[in-house]
């Protein structure tokens, strides 16, 4: 549905761009003619995206980066406009995240989520945001925030994520109303439940808890990347030059059923949440 030149001319920052989510948007956007620039905490795996879109006859560079420090966002950015040319889009997709009993949860850990998702991307939106209105420069920014971040409900045993993707979403709309005089656009994807590489086995504590959640979806299925990856490249597109500030749903009407996609955990016993916690320290 899409012409292969859709983001031609484009030249888009990815964070959290190596895997998962973060790597199946880089692919499509540069298969519709986007330069893409892919930052992360691990170089091998931003290394791949970047040969897999080079194959293909894109093209594509990358860089690590801490995005809970604004110094090395600042110098991520110059070497990203270094590699393949002045941003003009920007996917904040880094994120951190993990089920856990909120009172086990040490101040270091919920820091851990925030500094990345809500930090990290206040970090990476004001840097590449002051340059746009520096040199009166229309931008493009998506956040990848979550269906219980749009619904407003939160939910229990995410509670770093929550909070911090409800302040991502804040922050979208606040900026939508205040950057539009700018010709900067600010939306977001609100995506339910991705089977991805390494996130997904830290939010489905077993195959049997992963069943479940399939069969109480009202699709019975759970999303595909390639389907977020549509949405974004709709809504990072001319096409849809007059929304902003919005938050679209991707969940297959999951949060229509209630509130909290891991409210369910409330029933799992002491003795499982031991286990997995014990099971997240040795991962750590």
């Amino acid at each position: 549905m899409f012409k292969t030149d859709l983001l031609a001319g484009r030249t888009i920052l990815i964070t959290g761009g190596g895997t998962g989510l973060g790597r199946a948007m880089a692919l499509r956007l540069a298969g519709l003619g986007a330069k893409l620039f892919v930052a992360g905490r691990r170089e091998g795996p931003l290394t791949e995206t970047c040969q897999t879109i080079r194959k293909a006859g894109g093209t594509a560079a990358s860089a690590t980066c801490d995005v809970r420090d604004f110094g090395a966002v600042e110098k991520m950015i110059e070497a990203a406009e270094q590699a393949v040319g002045r941003v003009d889009t920007l996917v904040n997709n880094a994120a951190g995240n993990f089920i856990a009993r909120t009172e086990k949860l040490s101040p270091n850990a919920f820091r851990a989520v925030t500094g990345i998702v809500l930090d990290g991307t206040f970090h990476c939106t004001l840097a590449l945001g002051r340059k746009w209105i520096a040199a009166a420069q229309p931008g493009n920014i998506l956040n990848i925030v979550t269906s219980y971040a749009a619904s407003g409900s939160g939910s229990g045993f995410v509670v770093p994520s929550a909070c911090a993707k409800a302040g991502v979403l804040a922050l979208t709309r606040s900026l939508a109303v205040e950057w539009a005089r700018h010709r900067i656009r600010v939306n977001a994807i609100a995506p339910g439940p991705f089977p991805t590489e390494g996130a997904w086995s830290r939010l489905m504590p077993s195959a049997e808890y992963e069943k479940r959640a399939k069969d109480s979806h009202p699709m019975k299925r759970f999303g595909r990347q390639e389907e977020l990856a549509d949405l974004a490249a709709f809504l990072l597109s001319e096409q849809a030059g007059y929304i902003n500030g919005e938050c679209v749903v991707i969940d297959g009407g999951l949060w229509l059923k209630g509130a909290g996609e891991f409210n369910d955990l409330a029933d799992l016993p002491d003795a499982a949440w031991e286990m997995l916690e014990q099971a997240r320290k040795r991962s750590q």
